[in-house]
C-alpha cells in the first residue's frame, strides 16, 4: 500500500469508522438473530430454553468418492425439515452444487515450477497496537499467476472470532488493528445460502460474477462447503470438562460475569446423557467440579457461579489439569471437549504461548476436541487463542455481547460440539489456459503446501455437524477464454471410523454471471464483507471507496 494511500485512510479514520459501523449493522443483519434475555440465577431453577428443531434441505448434491470400499461418510441420523436458509431473491442466481467428477481429469496445466508463491507482507508502516492486546498479521495473499502455480490448497477454517473482535473495537469507536482482521473469519461469520446434504458427508457449492469493485474485469468467485445436519435431540452425549481462568484480570469489564452466562447458556442446552467437570485456573489448577450429569444443571451452575477472580495466570496449569480429566472421563461413543474461557493471557508458570502449544501436542491424545472462547479488551491475546485452537483440533470463538454468546452456545450448540470432519482441507486446481491470475482472500494462516494435500499426517481444519465454510477468490481470466476455470478437491478423515474420503467437482466459465446484483443475496454479502475486511486489514488490493462500500452494503 502506498504511503499517499495510508495516509489518506489515517485522515480519513473517523469517516471509516461510521462506513464500517453502517456496514456491520447492515452484515449483521443476515446473521441469524439471536437476543438474549438474561436468565434467572441458579438457585430460580429457570427452565431450560425450548428446543429448537434444527434445519435443513432437500439436498441436489451427489453423494462424494471416497478412497475408502464405503462411498463417503454418511450422516449418523436423517436431516430434519427447515427454512433456517432464505430462498434467493426472485431472478436471483442460487450457487450451483458441484456435481463430483466422475472421470478422470484432463492433462493438467503448464507449471513452470513447483513452489508456491511467496505470502505478501502487509505493505504498511505499523500502527500502534491497544495496550496489552496481541495479534499477529499473517500478511495478504498475492495475486498468483495460473500457470506458474495452479494449486491453491488451504485448511477448512470455522473460527469467527476475528469479526467479533473487530465489531468490539468498531462500537467502542475504534479502529481494530489491521492484524486483528482475518478476512475468512469475516466472511464465515454470517450465515450462508448452502442446502446441506442428505446422502452424504458434504456438499460443495460454488457461484460468481464480475467484482463490483474493480472495473478491469476481475471476478470474484464463491467456494461453499456444507457439512450434513445433526438434529440437536440426535446429537452424541457429551463429555465436556470447562477450563474457566479466575485470575484477577478477568475482572475487568465484568469478564467473568460474561463467562459465567455463557456457559449457563451452554449447560441449559445438555441432557442426563451428558457430563460437565469444572477446572479454574489463576496461579495454579484446581478441581472444582468432578464430571457431574447434565440434568444435575443446579449443581454444575452452583460450581460456575462460585468463583471469582483472583491472583495471576497460569494457563499451562489449567489446560493440562483439563486434559488430565478429559482423558480420565473419556468415552469413545460422546463429543468429547475441552471449553476454554479466558482472556488468553498467561504470566505464571509457562508463559511463552509457544511453549504451551508444544507442550499441548503431549497431553491431546485420541478425540479430544477444544473450543477457545476469548473475552475482554486490553490485556487480552488473541494470537494466542487461535493458535492455540488449531492445535488442539477445534475452533475459536470470541464473545463481545450476550447475543454473541447466545449464537454460539444456543443456536450453534450442535457444531460446537459435535465433529463431523477431521483434517479438512482443500486444493482448488485452476486451470491456467482460462485462468490468469487468481488470489485467495484470506486463509493466510491456515495455509497448507500444495504437496501436502493427500498427506494425512499434516493437521487441517474441523468441521462441526451443520457447519459451512465458504472461501472466495479473486480471478482474472484470459480473453474470451471459456470452459473450466477450476476443479476443487474436498479431503477429510470420518471422525468415528479413521476414513479417508474425498470428493472434486468443477466450476467453469458457465456458472460465473455478468451482472453482479443478480447474483445469490448472499454472495453479494460475502463480497461487501470481504471488501469490508480488506479495507480494515490494509490490503494493498482493496480500491474500494468507502462511499461505494457503504452504497453496496445499502443496496442489499
Amino acid at each position: 500500500m502506498s504511503p499517499k494511500f495510508n495516509s489518506r485512510i489515517q485522515s480519513q479514520t473517523p469517516k471509516l469508522i461510521v462506513a464500517c459501523s453502517l456496514i456491520a449493522v447492515i452484515a449483521s443483519a443476515c446473521a441469524p438473530s439471536a437476543s438474549y434475555v438474561p436468565a434467572a440465577a441458579p438457585a430460580a431453577k429457570p427452565a431450560a430454553p425450548a428446543a429448537e428443531a434444527p434445519r435443513s434441505y432437500e439436498s441436489k448434491g451427489t453423494a462424494p468418492k471416497a478412497e475408502a470400499p464405503r462411498a463417503n461418510a454418511a450422516p449418523r441420523a436423517e436431516a430434519p425439515k427447515s427454512d433456517a436458509v432464505a430462498a434467493p431473491a426472485s431472478g436471483a442466481a442460487a450457487p450451483r452444487p458441484i456435481t463430483p467428477q466422475e472421470e478422470p481429469k484432463p492433462g493438467q496445466p503448464r507449471q513452470i515450477d513447483n513452489g508456491r508463491a511467496p505470502i505478501e507482507p502487509t505493505s504498511v508502516a505499523p500502527q500502534p497496537a491497544p495496550v496489552d492486546n496481541t495479534f499477529r498479521d499473517y500478511g495478504v495473499n498475492p495475486f498468483v499467476d495460473a500457470y506458474r502455480d495452479h494449486l491453491s490448497t488451504f485448511a477448512l477454517d470455522v473460527d469467527t472470532a476475528s469479526y467479533a473482535v473487530s465489531r468490539n473495537y468498531i462500537n467502542d469507536g475504534n479502529l481494530p488493528p489491521y492484524s486483528a482482521v482475518r478476512a475468512e473469519e469475516f466472511v464465515n461469520y454470517f450465515q450462508q445460502d448452502y442446502t446441506p446434504p442428505t446422502n452424504g458427508a458434504f456438499a460443495i457449492y460454488a457461484d460468481g460474477a464480475i467484482s463490483p469493485f474493480h472495473r478491469d474485469g476481475t471476478h470474484m468467485i464463491r467456494i461453499g462447503v456444507q457439512g450434513y445436519v445433526v438434529p440437536e435431540r440426535q446429537r452424541k452425549p457429551s463429555v465436556l470438562t470447562f477450563v474457566i481462568d479466575e485470575s484477577g484480570s478477568m475482572e475487568q469489564g465484568a469478564r467473568m460475569e460474561q463467562v459465567k452466562q455463557s456457559l449457563q447458556m451452554l449447560v441449559d442446552r445438555l441432557g442426563p446423557d451428558d457430563s460437565v467437570a469444572i477446572v479454574a485456573f489463576s496461579d495454579s489448577a484446581r478441581e472444582v467440579l468432578r464430571p457431574t450429569r447434565g440434568s444435575d444443571r443446579n449443581r454444575i451452575l452452583d460450581a460456575i457461579y462460585t468463583l471469582r477472580p483472583t491472583n495471576g495466570t497460569n494457563t499451562e496449569s489449567g489446560l493440562r489439569l483439563g486434559y488430565d480429566i478429559a482423558n480420565q472421563f473419556f468415552r469413545p461413543e460422546a463429543n468429547n471437549r475441552i471449553v476454554l474461557a479466558t482472556d488468553g493471557v498467561a504470566n505464571q508458570g509457562v508463559t511463552d504461548p509457544e511453549q504451551i502449544l508444544t507442550g499441548l501436542g503431549a497431553w491431546v491424545r485420541r478425540d479430544i476436541y477444544l473450543t477457545a472462547i476469548g473475552f475482554g479488551q486490553g490485556n487480552f491475546n488473541d494470537d494466542f487463542l487461535q493458535r492455540l485452537a488449531d492445535k488442539g483440533n477445534g475452533h475459536y470463538v470470541y464473545v463481545d455481547t450476550m447475543d454473541e454468546a447466545h449464537k454460539q452456545m444456543v443456536d450453534n450448540v450442535v457444531s460446537t460440539l459435535q465433529v463431523i470432519a477431521k483434517d479438512a482441507k482443500v486444493q482448488v486446481d485452476f486451470n491456467g489456459d482460462v485462468v490468469q491470475e487468481y488470489r485467495l482472500i484470506g486463509y493466510e494462516k491456515r495455509a497448507i503446501a500444495d504437496a501436502d494435500f493427500r498427506n494425512d499426517s499434516v493437521d487441517a481444519g474441523e468441521m462441526g455437524a451443520g457447519h459451512n465454510t465458504t472461501a472466495l477468490y479473486q480471478v482474472k481470466l484470459r480473453p474470451n477464454a471459456r470452459g473450466k476455470i477450476a476443479t476443487v478437491n474436498l479431503r477429510w478423515q470420518d471422525p468415528d471410523n479413521g476414513q479417508i474420503s474425498e470428493m472434486s467437482g468443477d466450476i467453469g466459465t458457465g456458472d460465473i454471471i455478468g451482472d453482479y446484483t443478480q447474483a445469490s443475496p448472499r454472495y453479494q454479502m460475502n463480497a461487501v464483507v470481504a471488501e469490508f475486511a480488506e479495507i480494515l486489514r490494509k490490503s494493498p488490493y482493496s480500491v474500494t471507496g468507502l462511499g461505494q462500500l457503504a452504497s453496496e452494503a445499502q443496496r442489499m
